[in-house]
C-alpha cells in the first residue's frame, strides 16, 4: 500500500504521492525497527533483489528474506545515509548494519551501498553491494579470512543462505510446489 499525504488547498483536496527518497527513507526506517511488514510494503510484488549473500531473489522470495532476517536479528542496529535521487527512478544510499551473525555468534559491521529503482511508487529493483571478503572475515572468522575471497566459498555461503530462506518460507507455507 502506497502512503499518501492529503493537502487541502483552497477547499480542494490534493493527493501527493510519497517521493522516491521518502519511500527509501521509509524502507530503511522500518528496517531500523525490524518492521518487515512495512519493508515488504515498500517493494513491488515483482521486485528483483540482489546481493552477494543471497544472489538474485524475485518477488515473494525477496520479501520473505527481509522477514527472515528481521525475525532472526540479534544485537541489531542500522544507520542509513546519503540517500540520493540519481534521476526520476534511481536512488542510491549507504547503510551500515551491525549485528551478531547467528551461525557463528560473531559481531559483524557490514557497510553497504544500495542501488534502488522505483516504479509506480514501489521499489522495483534493489541491489546491495558490499565487500564479501570483509563480511566473511567478520562473520566466519579464520575460514572467512582465508577463503572469503574465493568464488567457491561465496557459493557455499549463498547456498546456505538460500537453503535457510527456503526452510523459512516452507514453514510459512510460501513455497510454490515444484
Amino acid at each position: 500500500m502506497i502512503e499518501y499525504d492529503f493537502v487541502s488547498l483552497n477547499s480542494h483536496l490534493i493527493l501527493l504521492r510519497m517521493s522516491n527518497t521518502e519511500l527509501v527513507t521509509r524502507f530503511y526506517s522500518a528496517f531500523q525497527k525490524l518492521d518487515y511488514t512495512t519493508m515488504q510494503d515498500c517493494y513491488s510484488d515483482e521486485v528483483i533483489f540482489q546481493d552477494p549473500a543471497f544472489g538474485v531473489l524475485n518477488g515473494i522470495d525477496a520479501k520473505s528474506m527481509w522477514e527472515m532476517l528481521t525475525k532472526n536479528a540479534k544485537n541489531f542496529s542500522l544507520v542509513f545515509s546519503d540517500i540520493k535521487a540519481e534521476d526520476e527512478e534511481y536512488i542510491t544510499c549507504k547503510w551500515v548494519a551491525t549485528y551478531t551473525f547467528s551461525a557463528t555468534n560473531r559481531k559483524v559491521v557490514n557497510r553497504i551501498q544500495a542501488y534502488i529503482r522505483i516504479q509506480n511508487g514501489k521499489i522495483a529493483e534493489h541491489t546491495d553491494h558490499f565487500n564479501f571478503w570483509s563480511w566473511a572475515r567478520q562473520a566466519m572468522g579464520l575460514s572467512g579470512w582465508l577463503l572469503g575471497w574465493s568464488a567457491f566459498f561465496q557459493s557455499q555461503v549463498r547456498s546456505k543462505a538460500l537453503e535457510n530462506l527456503k526452510k523459512f518460507m516452507d514453514k510459512k507455507g510460501l513455497l510454490k510446489p515444484e
